[in-house]
């Protein structure tokens, strides 16, 4: 039996909740503060956590916080329950880490399908895939079944190269990204003197060339098979997808490609975490500073939403809002950053 911890001090609405999850067969633990809430996270794990963001001690916003500042609790997923539908609100959680809001009041089919969403998500990202062309395809087949539908795996097939063939050379433009079936490659760069020098041994399991088509860069080094080697073919939109898409399951993926490699776990966590918000302040501020001296942003949305991995109609929200806080102006395509200050706050804080 799966266990909920609700967060909520008004005591009617607490056991009206815990009656309804009861129902479903979810054991329910129940704190009426947020430290009793904290404590009951810390010594049962429950699989998910329902919390008011109004609550009499602190916020349930530091209650997120505190929860995923402990490498025991870290990852549960996380509802916040409010009466306010202001977008403020609700932002200022989904920032922080939470999975989802419920705006009181709520009747129980709401309720049971915020829950058995969260849960049924986090299963999924719990899961363990082989490093090859059917873990991958599982991965993505289980991720369609969430929000992915574009994903068309039809398109994945494996690509022979025979000893010494070049995958791609130092300077190229990325294309697709790479899993290595079988066989194993090298990377290498050539030094100023002529001289090869190894930049790395992958094989079976190891992913490559995504390093470039995230920071839209040529590549680096050379990408050379040292065996006949068996490799899978991303292609570079699914790629960004997978990566930029969602939190979570961007979360997954990027444990699959990084093999648990601190160094760019952290790298590609860190793009894969900030908040659309703070994605769009990054892309505005690096345009701003190549449209220099006038500044002057002349972009199509459709562009900028693919260079901030979000989808157009959140890139227009998000512009929205930048322009309503005094970030930006528009005027058609165009956009000014009126205030350059906060808008590098934004990027760093949102």
């Amino acid at each position: 039996m799966k266990k909920i911890l609700v967060i909520e001090d008004n005591k009617e609405m607490i056991e009206n909740i815990a009656e309804m999850l009861e129902l479903f067969n979810y054991s329910v633990l129940k704190a009426t503060n947020a430290t009793k809430g904290i404590e009951l996270a810390k010594h049962e794990k429950p699989e998910l956590i329902i919390c008011d963001i109004m609550l009499p001690d602190f916020d349930g916003y530091k209650v997120l916080q505190t929860i995923d500042e402990d490498v025991n609790t870290k990852g549960i997923p996380f509802i916040f329950l409010t009466a306010k539908a202001e977008k403020s609100d609700i932002r200022k959680g989904m920032n922080l880490g939470a999975d989802d809001y419920l705006t009181k009041p709520f009747d129980k089919a709401d309720l049971i399908s915020a829950v058995e969403a969260r849960l049924k998500r986090n299963e999924f990202l719990r899961r363990t895939y082989t490093r090859d062309i059917d873990g991958l395809l599982q991965f993505i087949g289980e991720a369609k079944r969430f929000e992915l539908h574009e994903l068309d795996t039809a398109k994945y097939g494996i690509k022979h190269f025979s000893k010494k063939s070049v995958i791609y050379n130092e300077g190229d433009q990325p294309g697709p990204v790479y899993l290595i079936n079988k066989g194993k490659i090298k990377t290498w760069k050539m030094s100023s003197d002529g001289k090869e020098f190894v930049s790395g041994i992958l094989s079976q399991g190891d992913f490559f060339g995504y390093l470039s088509v995230l920071e839209n860069r040529p590549y680096t080094d050379s990408a050379t098979a040292i065996e006949d080697v068996d490799i899978v073919i991303i292609p570079q939109p699914d790629f960004i997808t997978l990566i930029t898409y969602n939190q979570q399951i961007s979360a997954g993926f990027i444990r699959m490609l990084a093999n648990n490699i601190s160094e760019k776990e952290e790298r590609l966590l860190g793009l894969a975490y900030n908040s659309v918000r703070a994605r769009t302040a990054s892309a505005l501020y690096s345009l701003h500073m190549k449209m220099q001296p006038e500044g002057i942003i002349k972009v199509s949305r459709d562009n900028l939403a693919g260079l901030v991995g979000t989808s157009p109609e959140s890139l227009i929200r998000t512009l929205s809002d930048l322009k309503n806080e005094k970030v930006i102006e528009t005027d058609g395509k165009e956009i000014r950053i009126s205030n350059l200050a906060l808008l590098e706050r934004i990027m760093k804080f949102s």
